[in-house]
């Protein structure tokens, strides 16, 4: 007979397939009923237990009619109940993400043959009842993500058969840890603690509780020293405190620790070379730290290892020529070594470790050329090389890294041209050369990386027209050219992207009108966006910020992600611009900030400007301004800088007309008379420095970006996901944690 989607050539085996896939499923259905008297069929709740919980949903705000199920007295039909099979007594309860508020009723603590307890991401508030101690039969207690608040309720020593505590996300929850948190239970395999308000030391009964496997104490007020654990840790995750000291070896978790966060501390010291024998590892996050020295060449991580960050320290010397085992199955998926001390050349090395899918190497002193061997990464999505002193030109071989979607070479010495052939990556959203060397055009052949959201060429020696290849970057949210030597005028299309938030071309040799008619394609332009804006009255700081989420999914995957945060705004300042500005250019209610300052524009000041609900930020001095001032400026509440100085703008400025409060705006207008008193004006005269203009006071380069955050493989994904998100914000031009 023919084959069947590759599953045999015989009937008989065909027999032999249908009887696993149908028959098999039915037997272990019936084995898991018979070997597990806890599962419900049709059993009705015990009546004590079923007014039990009549009486904490009267006590519950719930939104949503979740708990409406609650009727009659099968305890299959109520949500979230489980029942004992025989006599339906309540041994667990799970009513999590279902939007529940109000406080926990006592109640709860006479279902007394309660195993488990479950009612985390809720809205649950006051503290804790003390009542829970009473609850002798609790495996699991999960309260997270909630409201709660006050100390932990010593009643809860009494839990001796306890296995899971999780109060994680409960930011009111406070004091000193009880010194009983490591001995009240010989079963406790899970304790989670994160993201409260605990202080003082780790209990030293913790780094000897022998059932131990999996302990989170990440963002709280702990301090002190981290002690030797003496069981078999899995997960350790003690991030975001204040534990100073050296770096312990872990020598009793070298086989079973596959998790270890101690980012945002104060650890000190090197990085001992013992940790070399975590051979389970597979993340480590030491970053935000205090460690210093160079990295010793005998750590070297096993192949288990996926993630390794080590930023935002100050380590020093040459980067290392070996961080981890490689095989051909397994190794590195991200390396974080950025803002470090790290000096020399980037070793060829690093470009073997094959599986390599994120690397963030910037804000160091490395030196020589980017190896032309990165290209052997294929893997790569995500590649930050910025604020370095790298030389020479972009290695024509990363087009090897095909998959990439992030590729940020900013403030280093790189020069040469832009290459054609980086066409190649047309799966590329993020490309930023800012700060270097380059010259030579935008080449036509990049009109293939129509995938392109953020593009900064900005501060380089870049020439030529906009040419049309920028055309087919369709989904652009970022465009910064400022700083180069780009000529000829305007292109009709430049400002038809659907979804453009920031234009920059200042500082180039464009000349000619300013092309109308086109504004209101953007969606960004056209509607109310939140700003990132700060003035001090003459300047004005602009601060964009991408969150970038590098995902360990499984052993060999990783997930890209990431989102722009800047303001709504275009700057053609210092260019050769002339003729009048168009009047749809000042009925985008979405726009922060617009800079048209030093040009060479004429004509008058549109009415229209009160249309700009969003403005932040307005420049429009140094050009041929004149006319009076018609626009009504008052109801334009979030304006905090505007300046319209060194034009030739004249005519009575009425007080109502709301330019009062920016009096340093009118300086080098001296036809113009603003009013200071009933029917009373005078020119301007506050003192303003020719020069002195709308400034795009970036923090160290147009862009922010979050550093990644990593989860674990498959195995933990669903349970430790909020464990290994660690952002942070990394000054880029590009910046954690999904």
């Amino acid at each position: 007979m023919e084959t069947n989607k590759g599953f045999c050539n015989s009937c008989h085996y065909c027999g032999i397939y249908l009887h696993i896939v149908v028959i098999l499923p039915f037997l272990l259905s019936i084995l898991l009923v018979v070997g597990n008297p806890s599962i419900v069929s049709a059993v009705d709740i015990y009546p004590q237990d079923k007014a039990l919980l009549s009486e904490f949903k009267l006590k519950v705000i719930e939104p949503d009619p979740g708990l409406g199920s609650w009727v009659g007295s099968n305890c299959s039909s109520w949500t979230g109940i489980t029942c004992e099979n025989k006599t339906g007594r309540v041994i667990s309860m799970n009513l999590s993400y279902m939007n529940l508020s109000g406080i926990i009723s006592p109640s709860l603590c006479n279902l007394l043959s309660l195993q488990t307890l479950v009612l985390s991401h809720n809205n649950f508030t006051s503290v804790m009842p003390p009542c829970l101690g009473s609850l002798l039969s609790l495996r699991v207690l999960d309260l997270s993500y909630n409201g709660l608040g006050g100390l932990l309720p010593d009643s809860l020593k009494r839990l001796k058969h306890l296995r899971e505590l999780n109060l994680n996300g409960n930011r009111y929850l406070r004091g000193n840890l009880p010194l009983w948190i490591g001995n009240f239970s010989r079963f406790l395999e899970r304790l989670d603690l994160g993201s409260n308000s605990f202080e003082g030391e780790i209990p030293r009964s913790l780094f000897r509780l022998e059932s131990l496997r999996y302990l989170d104490f990440s963002d709280n007020s702990l301090s002190g020293k981290l002690g030797e654990f003496h069981q078999s840790l899995e997960v350790l995750n003690v991030a975001s405190n204040q534990i100073s000291a050296t770096l312990p070896c872990f020598d009793a978790c070298e086989q079973s620790l596959t998790i270890l966060n101690l980012a945002n501390n104060s650890f000190v010291g090197r990085i001992p070379s013992c940790m070399s024998s975590l051979r389970g590892l597979r993340q480590l996050n030491l970053s935000n730290n205090g460690l210093k020295y160079g990295i010793s060449p005998i750590l070297v991580f096993s192949d288990k290892l996926l993630a390794l960050d080590l930023s935002y320290n100050r380590l020093s010397g040459p980067l290392p020529s070996k961080i981890a085992e490689t095989t051909d199955k397994s190794g590195l998926l991200v390396l974080d070594l950025s803002h470090n001390q790290f000096s020399g050349d980037i070793p060829q090395k690093i470009t073997e470790l094959k599986s390599l899918q994120a690397l963030f190497l910037s804000h160091n002193s490395l030196t020589g050329e980017i190896p032309g061997s990165i290209g052997n990464l294929t893997y790569l999505q995500v590649i930050d090389l910025s604020y370095n002193s790298l030389s020479g030109s972009i290695p024509l071989n990363i087009v090897g890294c095909f998959q990439l979607l992030a590729l940020i070479l900013s403030n280093n010495g790189l020069s040469g041209e832009i290459q054609p052939e980086l066409d190649a990556l047309n799966s590329l959203k993020i490309l930023d050369i800012s700060s270097n060397k380059i010259s030579g055009q935008i080449p036509q052949t990049l009109a293939g990386c129509r995938s392109l959201e953020v593009v900064d060429f900005s501060a380089n020696s870049l020439s030529g027209p906009l040419n049309d290849a920028m055309n087919k970057w369709l989904n652009l949210k970022f465009l910064s050219l400022a700083q180069n030597k780009f000529e000829g005028s305007l292109p009709s299309w430049l400002f038809t992207f659907p979804s453009i938030r920031t234009i920059d071309l200042s500082e180039n040799r464009f000349s000619g009108y300013i092309p109308d008619g086109t504004f209101n394609v953007s969606k960004n332009f056209n509607n109310a966006a939140i700003s990132g804006i700060s003035g001090d009255g003459n300047s004005v700081s602009v601060k964009n910020k991408i969150r970038i989420a590098v995902m360990v999914m499984d052993k060999n995957e990783l997930s890209f992600a990431y989102g722009l945060l800047s303001p709504v705004g275009i700057d053609l300042s210092d260019n050769q611009l002339n003729g009048e500005i168009p009047e749809s250019l000042f009925t985008l209610h979405g726009l922060d900030y617009l800079n048209l300052s030093y040009n060479l524009l004429e004509g008058q000041i549109p009415v229209d400007l009160e249309k700009m609900w969003n403005l932040r930020a307005l420049d429009l001095s140094h050009n041929s301004l004149s006319g009076p001032l018609l626009a009504n400026i008052s109801s334009l509440q979030e304006l905090i800088i505007l300046n319209f100085s060194y034009n030739s703008l004249s005519g009575f400025v009425s007080r109502k007309q709301g330019y009062w409060r920016f009096p340093g705006a009118f300086t080098g207008n001296p036809a113009l008379c603003i009013e200071i008193s009933a029917g009373k004006c005078q020119p301007p005269t506050i003192p303003e420095l020719p020069g002195d203009k709308f400034k795009g006071d970036l923090e160290e380069g147009p862009i922010s970006v979050w550093v990644f955050c990593t989860t674990a493989g498959v195995t933990f994904y669903v349970t430790l996901i909020a464990l290994f998100c660690w952002p942070r914000s990394r000054n880029y031009i590009l910046r954690s944690k999904v």
